[in-house]
């Protein structure tokens, strides 16, 4: 196929079909973003203690005697300071109603000393905190103490629905097209939410969830393969390192303030649903990816789309563009699936190491952000700056990919992380102010780093199995988040443990990184043989190269002089 990016350019970079295809692509990122924190105030688990029925006819005091004391534990209503000792009402336990009962009746003061009755399980349910929350999943149906397993494996079950939207949607992608794949995940995801807030139980609500986080994440990988294979030139990289992250960051905003006015699940659920949606509606307005379109070998509908944008765009089209030798005759190609990532050296090497870049990236991250879970104050307010820090990330991104080469920026971010991450470990208790800043200063470089690696990742990957590439990699991220809560398990053994095993697996995707191919200002390939080829150390003295003549790009069979000193090093 000739060059695609040199067959669209007399339609230009920034026409009026190139601004309304930018535009409606990055609204469409919002119910993505939108829906993404959803674990944390669907699941929130507001403070609680055993519930004392009223038909006890026991004094106010001797109800808030009778809850059991422990020590050292949080998220209870109540709490004094004794002897320098945090004591707290107990969450699961109270003593024995009846003994409890018996003392009041007999006219005791609550001073008595009770520590030596029997004590026993919330019988009656719980009394939870409304300072926060109306109601919560966890309020609803009782996720706390002997039912409290539940609700780690809810969370589990929203990251293994991205796991499999990813690996799914891929595949359907790259066999039946871009756009279809976009609406169904969004039409999932506002469905799924929708039937979320009408779950009468537990396990309803779970299975909803996994769908849910299906068309979360299959929605915002498509889109952004959707919009790099559309545009071309500066403004594909302004829209797939800067614009299209803000938008989706801008929905993750949106909900601690929609949470903050709607403190009931159930309602909070439906309101979930409204950004995708209004999203369906732009069906009529959102193309398919013309780039696709001639990978399969539709030509007639690619140059039908083309002629389109140029109408729109008020240029000329050449005549007859397709129907020329342009482009190869393609009628009966064969769809590739995930088991042709790993069919050739060449690419099987490269989907390798992108899968554990994008795999550490994600147990980094989400480390990072499990430890920024615990700030104190409104849990709206910690949410919405927690999430606000990302767009000047995505700022600087945008400065450094448009102007740098894609191994180096990866290199550069991604090390400041991993360095941040091993330094937390000196100063985690001693210097409480310059621990917080290493955490702020880490996710800058690990969140720059998965910014870097969506980018490239794109740029490396060819047309006829681009969304299969990406959404691989995007399954390995959700293994990686999933892994990411059982990762901070290990500060059992050792409080640094964690941070230096996040660190080190970030060193390692480095060292991996730097044997992918560059591809700053070089066109997408759109077969598997223009694939730019895995970087190589091999002695100075060898004349063989890395790949068999066979499994070399066609248009790159002479190595470049970046290619011979890196292989020659």
């Amino acid at each position: 196929m000739q060059d695609y990016e040199e067959l669209v350019s007399f339609l230009g970079t920034w026409g009026r079909f190139q601004r309304r295809v930018f535009l409606l692509l990055c609204l469409m990122a919002i119910p993505s973003g939108y829906n993404l924190l959803s674990v944390f105030f669907l699941l929130a688990s507001p403070p609680h203690h055993c519930h004392i029925p009223a038909d006890r006819n026991m004094s106010q005091d001797w109800i808030q005697a009778s809850i059991t004391e422990q020590f050292g534990t949080s998220g209870d209503l109540n709490s004094t300071q004794q002897v320098g000792v945090l004591s707290e009402r107990s969450s699961c336990s109270r003593y024995d109603l009846d003994q409890v009962q018996n003392l009041s009746a007999l006219g005791l003061s609550p001073e008595f000393v009770l520590s030596e009755l029997k004590q026993e399980d919330c019988k009656d349910g719980w009394t939870y905190s409304t300072e926060y929350y109306e109601s919560t999943v966890v309020t609803e149906f009782n996720l706390v103490c002997n039912e409290e397993w539940k609700k780690p494996l809810t969370s589990l079950a929203y990251f293994l629905g991205g796991l499999c939207g990813c690996f799914i949607s891929g595949q359907i992608s790259d066999r039946f097209g871009r756009k279809p794949v976009v609406f169904g995940a969004i039409t999932m995801l506002s469905i799924s939410s929708i039937a979320l807030a009408f779950a009468p139980s537990w396990p309803v609500f779970t299975l909803l969830y996994f769908l849910m986080g299906m068309g979360q994440i299959a929605c915002f990988i498509v889109l952004f393969v959707l919009g790099s294979e559309i545009l071309i030139g500066s403004t594909r990289v302004l829209f797939s390192s800067l614009c299209l992250p803000c938008m989706w960051v801008t929905g993750m905003m949106l909900l601690p303030g929609s949470a903050y006015l709607v403190r009931n699940w159930r309602h909070l659920s439906l309101m979930m649903a409204v950004p995708g949606l209004a999203c369906v509606p732009l069906w009529w307005q959102i193309p398919e990816s013309p780039r696709w379109l001639i990978s399969r070998g539709r030509l007639r509908e690619a140059e039908l789309l083309l002629s389109s944008a140029a109408l729109e765009n008020k240029v000329e089209p050449p005549h007859g563009f397709f129907l020329s030798d342009n482009c190869e005759k393609a009628e009966n190609k064969k769809s590739l699936g995930f088991l042709d990532l790993l069919r050739t050296s060449n690419i099987r090497h490269t989907s390798l190491i992108l899968w554990l870049v994008w795999f550490s990236l994600s147990v980094s991250y989400f480390g990072l952000s499990f430890n920024m879970s615990s700030l104190s104050g409104s849990p709206f307010l910690n949410y919405f700056l927690v999430t606000a820090v990302e767009l000047p990330a995505y700022a600087v991104n945008w400065l450094v990919v448009s102007r740098c080469p894609r191994r180096y920026s990866y290199i550069g971010f991604t090390l400041v992380g991993a360095v941040a991450l091993i330094l937390i470990q000196i100063t985690l208790h001693s210097q409480p102010a310059l621990s917080l800043s290493l955490v702020l200063l880490g996710k800058f470089g690990i969140l720059n780093g998965i910014a870097v690696s969506y980018v490239h990742t794109g740029e490396l990957s060819p047309t006829v199995i681009r969304n299969t590439a990406m959404s691989s990699c995007a399954t390995f991220s959700r293994v990686g988040c999933c892994v990411s809560p059982y990762l901070m398990q290990l500060a059992v053994f050792h409080v640094s443990l964690p941070w230096i095993f996040a660190g080190s697996l970030s060193l390692l995707s480095i060292a991996l990184y730097i044997l992918l191919p560059e591809t700053f200002r070089k066109p997408y390939p759109d077969t598997i043989q223009e694939m730019g080829q895995i970087q190589c150390f091999r002695c100075p003295w060898a004349s063989m190269s890395c790949l068999k003549d066979e499994e070399k790009p066609i248009q790159h069979q002479i190595m470049g002089l970046e290619t011979v000193c890196a292989t020659n090093l």
